[in-house]
């Protein structure tokens, strides 16, 4: 019944299954060669035969920044656009000087300090000494080097999907249900109310792991992008979050009589989690403690655990503290859900 129920709502099947196909293929296209666009830095009337702005843009050649090379004229219209973070131009005595976008400081700002550094290696040479760059190594915390975005991206829409499954196709459903009368109409039938509810989490359950087979397919053939540790594992990581996120559903439907009441509840819940879990980015340049404050949602330390098997081909060692606040959010789930739940 359930299975026949969900599959008549086209507006949930493409919610659930093509939404987030599409969000990695146009996310993972766009940021294709990282995680992040390049940090570009306008170079203004800089003389490129000139020893100093010679020195300076060879300096900058072994930086990550993307050079922009302009005139001035076209560099002072792009500023005045607002298109430019950072702009390095000519000072006087020969040397540089440095602007940095107010609306877009935090990218100017990085391209500052490397600009910076570039500076410091061109004066260490120009002293007489050969600067030393230290090499950059990119990868993840287990030693992978992958520089695609979409890797890092699949995981967090995996844990997104079931979010989304279980504070809306199920928290949601089952507020629409008493609020239309349809708990009442089954409270008065042989059904025994376990049985309701297995259905339930049987289904979704089946949904979240149908979802998560497309996505993986998808990640491998449009990115070539795998699962670099157990699948068993991975499996099991799934049905853990799939329990969480289920559960907080069924709790937050005991506290609501309408589906707006429930709607403002869900979103509370969501749009933190979502925007502040690492779903899309990291969070490593946001205030110590946002950063400590979301370990405390089930989101942020799930989604550590899941990257690091899908990612990383970790095992559950060193994450059974983050595995340890899911559990204990599914047990509160749980009971609220089992004390709340009612036909009427």
């Amino acid at each position: 019944m359930e299975w026949r129920l969900y599959v008549r709502n086209p507006g949930a099947m493409f919610w659930t299954f093509a939404f987030p196909m599409l969000l990695l293929v146009g996310f993972g296209t766009i940021f294709r060669s990282g995680s992040a666009p390049a940090l570009t830095l306008v170079v203004a009337g800089v003389d490129r035969q000139a020893a100093p702005g010679r020195l300076m843009l060879q300096a900058l050649g072994r930086t990550p920044l993307k050079l922009l090379e302009l005139d001035p004229a076209s560099a002072d219209a792009r500023w005045r656009r607002g298109e430019t973070a950072a702009q390095l131009e000519p000072a006087a005595a020969g040397g540089f000087a440095l602007k940095v976008n107010t609306y877009l400081a935090a990218q100017g700002q990085m391209a500052a300090q490397v600009v910076q550094q570039a500076n410091l290696a061109v004066q260490i040479g120009q002293d007489g000494r050969e600067p030393r760059w230290l090499p950059v190594l990119v990868e993840s915390p287990g030693h992978t080097r992958s520089g695609n975005y979409a890797a890092f991206l699949l995981p967090g829409l995996l844990g997104l999907n079931l979010l989304s499954m279980g504070l809306f196709s199920v928290g949601m459903v089952n507020v629409a249900y008493r609020e239309k009368g349809k708990f009442r109409r089954l409270a008065v039938t042989p059904l025994p109310k376990w049985v309701f509810l297995m259905g339930q989490v049987l289904q979704r359950l089946a949904v979240a792991f149908l979802q998560a087979a497309l996505l993986l397919a998808l990640g491998y053939v449009a990115f070539g992008i795998d699962c670099q540790g157990s699948y068993l594992l991975l499996a099991a990581v799934l049905t853990l979050g799939t329990a969480c996120f289920m559960t907080l559903g069924f709790a937050l439907a005991g506290f609501a009589q309408t589906s707006e009441t429930y709607a403002a509840l869900a979103n509370a819940f969501f749009f933190p989690m979502m925007l502040l879990s690492g779903v899309y980015f990291t969070l490593d340049s946001a205030p110590r403690w946002i950063q400590t404050a979301v370990q405390v949602l089930p989101m942020s330390p799930y989604l550590k655990t899941l990257r690091a098997v899908f990612n990383d081909g970790a095992g559950l060692a060193g994450h059974w503290a983050g595995l340890g606040v899911v559990a204990a959010w599914t047990v509160l789930g749980f009971a609220v859900a089992v004390k709340r739940f009612r036909w009427a």
